[in-house]
């Protein structure tokens, strides 16, 4: 747990509570920044794999006229989101410089930083929605690929493009990689929040 410390690259006119949260941002942030980076750089390498080698299969069928498209679409989005929640992640870590300067007027107030923790909680909020929602719309069209490719207990031959691939397991645990990095980022806002409104 970040404490106070005597650093000596702190000024020492710092009010104690500034220099209470100061060691707060900076760790929060940036262990946020890198569990974020980490998973989202591994679901953008995978929806890319997706995007890439989709369309490229030998029945000839993307993963739109398969009807995961909608929720392909929206797992990018969320995926978007996650690129700001990265660099809000980021900000902390650069406001926790700021905070430590020694002239107080260039300092943010208590209630500019609660408002850019706020921001980062609307920011991981409405990513972790649009990623739940993709994540709705494609287990809801496998689970229907999966009722379809079968006939009586057997796999049904005339339906064979019905069957659940590989690529759209890939999908799912992509978009299960930015739900989890949305989650660590509003984890870390709320975390940041609860630090610098205790009294």
């Amino acid at each position: 747990m970040p404490k106070k410390t005597d650093d000596p690259a702190l000024p020492n006119n710092l009010p104690p509570t500034i220099q209470r949260v100061i060691p707060w941002f900076q760790k929060v942030g940036w262990i946020g920044f890198w569990a974020q980076v980490v998973l989202g750089v591994v679901a953008a390498v995978i929806f890319l794999f997706v995007l890439l080698f989709g369309s490229s299969e030998g029945n000839g069928n993307t993963q739109g006229s398969n009807g995961t498209l909608p929720g392909l679409f929206l797992a990018v989005v969320g995926l978007l989101f996650l690129g700001l929640s990265i660099f809000w992640s980021f900000r902390y870590t650069r406001l926790a410089r700021q905070l430590a300067t020694a002239d107080s007027s260039s300092r943010p107030t208590k209630a500019d930083t609660i408002q850019l923790l706020r921001r980062g909680l609307y920011v991981n909020l409405i990513g972790m929605g649009v990623s739940l929602m993709g994540a709705e719309s494609i287990t809801g069209i496998l689970f229907f690929k999966s009722l379809r490719s079968q006939t009586a207990g057997f796999i049904n031959p005339r339906r064979i493009n019905d069957l659940i691939e590989p690529l759209d397991i890939y999908v799912v645990l992509a978009n299960t990689h930015t739900i989890v990095a949305h989650f660590i980022g509003l984890v870390a806002a709320l975390l940041l929040l609860s630090v610098i409104t205790r009294e």
